[in-house]
């Protein structure tokens, strides 16, 4: 039974999590390796953006779905993160208003936390750059919130039209955020490091001159295509 079901809020203090060294080693591989790696699935959408530049991470989830405009729930989440995890925020409406800062940051650097995904916005983000925690945000905003409302920490949430699950494996970098169900991770990581090297072997047949259209047969399917090269 779902533990967030009939209106019931909790926190739910014990979760499984994905390996930590392997949610590491999927952050450093890349958001578009994995997508791609394992099935172009996971994206949680381009309207999720950094608010750092040149940052990947890896980590496990812990979940929160908050009321919009509403931050009680963030703060009764630090206390269950981890080092190696990656808090991610869902609202149970969209929301706009800044919804995490500077304070919460310092909270969760304490933790050991690697980063926040958030589906509403952040406010402070010269100061979260400043401190080197790294976020993945919809929005930023000036807005500030209340704590009046409850939710639930630790239960599946959705953004972007993905569920995410704690313990899942979250990867964030400068192309986007994608999720790694926590079962799926260490066959993630295998299918990854597949790709990674098959896309040396064909960057070194770049770089010695092959052509990216003779070497994946573009050609001759553009010729099926009815495509003529002409001399002019």
């Amino acid at each position: 039974m779902n533990p967030n079901a009939k209106g019931r809020h909790v926190v739910v203090r014990t979760i499984e999590r994905a390996p930590s060294e392997v949610a590491e080693k999927l952050g450093a591989v890349g958001t578009a390796t994995v997508h791609e790696a394992i099935g172009r699935r996971g994206s949680l959408g381009v309207d999720l953006h950094p608010i750092q530049q040149d940052v990947k991470v890896g980590g496990t989830a812990v979940t929160v779905l908050s009321h919009p405009g509403d931050n009680m729930m963030i703060h009764a989440a630090v206390e269950v993160c981890q080092p190696g995890d990656v808090l991610v925020v869902a609202t149970t409406a969209p929301s706009t208003h800044g919804m995490f800062g500077d304070l919460l940051a310092t909270s969760l650097i304490t933790r050991g936390v690697r980063g926040l995904v958030i589906d509403a916005a952040v406010r402070d983000t010269a100061d979260l750059r400043a401190m080197g925690f790294p976020v993945w945000t919809r929005h930023v905003s000036v807005q500030g919130t209340v704590k009046a409302t409850p939710g639930s920490v630790n239960v599946p949430v959705t953004l972007g039209g993905v569920a995410i699950s704690p313990g899942d494996v979250i990867c964030a970098d400068d192309d986007g955020v994608v999720v790694v169900a926590r079962e799926e991770a260490e066959w993630a990581l295998d299918r990854s490091n597949e790709r990674l090297a098959k896309e040396e072997a064909t960057r070194a047949r770049l770089e010695a001159g092959e052509l990216g259209v003779d070497f994946y047969g573009l050609r001759d399917r553009l010729v099926d295509l009815g495509v003529d090269w002409i001399d002019d």
